[in-house]
């Protein structure tokens, strides 16, 4: 079986001219891939020795891969979705991108206060979703177990901005 690495596409100057952008949706075509990209997932969070109680997916991509990892690990999925996409009462979270503001929310009683929540997105770059993520989270009260990552573009420097909750990715390229 292949390693994640060699599984993922890679688009030369995408979404920009000069970034070269690593899909992991090839993956999803394959079920002995995509068995493997869980596996693999969930052999990280036992070998950490990992308490998870919740996984939390942000929108969009961390919705393919959250719920099934969830289910792998035998606990519940939080959606964390852009303004106005959930019902019932919320709690949001803003940040600065590099052109403006963005939001994401949750649903207020999404998580518990004290519950270690696993916060999944398909690609860390300058880490500013996934800290509102952990904001959002910590919110509620409910304390960030890891920001898990299938790609983390390490030239970007989101760990750090995470810092000091931990973070892992499958996958590390430098640009």
């Amino acid at each position: 079986m292949a390693d994640i690495r060699q599984l993922l596409a890679e688009y030369v100057d995408f979404p920009i001219p000069g970034v070269n952008f690593l899909d992991f949706l090839p993956i999803f075509r394959n079920p002995d891939h995509l068995k493997l990209m869980i596996k693999t997932l969930k052999d990280h969070i036992s070998e950490a020795g990992m308490q998870v109680d919740v996984v939390a997916g942000l929108e969009a991509r961390g919705f393919l891969f959250g719920p099934l990892l969830a289910l792998e690990l035998g606990v519940g999925f939080v959606a964390l979705r852009k303004p106005g996409k959930l019902p019932g009462q919320v709690v949001r979270e803003t940040y600065n991108k590099e052109y403006g503001q963005d939001s994401i929310e949750a649903q207020a009683d999404s998580v518990q206060p004290g519950q270690r929540v696993l916060i999944v997105d398909d690609i860390c770059a300058t880490g500013g979703t996934a800290l509102a993520a952990c904001k959002l989270i910590e919110q509620l009260g409910a304390i960030v177990a890891e920001c898990l990552f299938i790609v983390e573009i390490e030239s970007l420097k989101g760990s750090s901005v995470l810092a000091p909750r931990p973070t892992h990715a499958l996958v590390r390229v430098e640009k």
